[in-house]
Formats: structure tokens, C-alpha cells, sequence
């Protein structure tokens, strides 16, 4: 009987000590994801945000904790004279071409192969042609088909022959060699 008294309030210790690890860990990461977000700790408490941002008298900017930079596109286009980068835009662009490859089934003496898929997803629908790709010093054991792909000098090679590739086609083309070429698309056309 006073090994069941003895050990019950050091057992209860044990509980509470894990309890309150468990609760400071929670509260610490609660405060990390609060600073993390956003807004930082503006989301989880509006009445800190007069705190952490301030109006400026001269242009009516709000500078707030988390130091994001907006951009002023008409003070852009008088001063520099280029409109940035959009996502939706009428023009084609290198990112309108994916590039996905994948290994195959090796040649019978044992040198692995891989698919290659080069696409265009072009979202207003243009047709991009004089595709570059940056290839290193690519070489194939199996024969590819010259006017698909074709390394034209060091880390230069050209897909579909420099015609274009129609909105939403796709080239495929497969290579033997002992690594996988990284390809990375390099210029376009539109």
C-alpha cells in the first residue's frame, strides 16, 4: 500500500509535466505559423494591427510588418517604359513550353532509355516556333529523328525543326544514354 501512495503522486507530476510540455508546444508553434502568415500576428489579433503599420502622410501608402513591395504600374510604365510580367498575357512565353521525360524500357544491351514529352500550353492559344533547348552535350544510343529534336551546337539544341508547335501539341521523342539530359527550355518564338 505505500508503493501505490508513493508512486500515485509521482506519477501525477510526470502527468502534469507532459501536459504542460504538450500545451508550451502548441503555444510556440501557434506563434511561429502567426508569424509566418501573411499578415503575421495582424490575422490572428486585428487589434495589433494599428501597432505594426502606419499611414504615411505624402503618398497614402500603408507600410505594414510584412514588407511586401506593391507595384505602382503606371509609375512603372512612365519611368522605365515596360510593363511587368503578367500571367494571363497575349504574348507567348518560354514557361508556355513544358518539358516532361521520363525513363523506359532500356535497349537490350542494357542502356536505359528515356521519354521525352515537349508541350505547348499556351493558354491565349499561340503557336510557338524556334523552340531552343539547353541541352549540354546530348547524345543518343538509339537514333532520334533529326527534325523532332536535334542538337544543333553545345547546349543548344532545336525542337520540331524551328517550325512551330501548334497550341496544346505535344512532340515526344525517346534517347538511350547511361543519365538522364537535363532540358531546359531556353528561347522561343511566338
Amino acid at each position: 500500500m505505500n508503493r501505490e501512495a508513493s508512486s500515485s503522486p509521482s506519477s501525477f507530476s510526470r502527468r502534469r509535466v507532459a501536459s504542460l510540455t504538450a500545451v508550451l508546444a502548441v503555444a510556440f508553434l501557434l506563434l511561429i505559423i502567426g508569424i509566418y502568415t501573411d499578415d503575421g500576428l495582424m490575422e490572428i489579433n486585428p487589434s495589433l494591427s494599428h501597432k505594426w503599420s502606419s499611414m504615411t502622410a505624402q503618398n497614402n501608402t500603408l507600410l505594414s510588418l510584412t514588407h511586401r513591395k506593391l507595384l505602382n504600374t503606371e509609375a512603372m510604365k512612365e519611368e522605365v517604359g515596360v510593363e511587368p510580367n503578367r500571367i494571363w498575357s497575349d504574348r507567348c512565353s518560354k514557361s508556355d513550353i513544358l518539358i516532361s521525360q521520363g525513363p523506359t524500357a532500356p535497349l537490350p544491351n542494357g542502356i536505359p532509355t528515356y521519354t521525352v514529352e515537349i508541350m505547348n500550353v499556351c493558354v491565349s492559344g499561340c503557336d510557338i516556333s524556334a523552340i531552343h533547348l539547353s541541352c549540354g552535350w546530348f547524345s543518343s544510343a538509339r537514333l532520334v529523328n533529326p527534325r523532332v529534336f536535334k542538337r544543333v551546337h553545345f547546349d543548344d539544341c532545336l525542337v520540331n525543326d524551328g517550325k512551330p508547335l501548334v497550341n496544346g501539341r505535344t512532340l515526344s521523342f525517346q534517347y538511350a544514354n547511361t543519365y538522364r539530359y537535363p532540358l531546359i527550355v531556353s528561347s522561343v518564338t511566338c
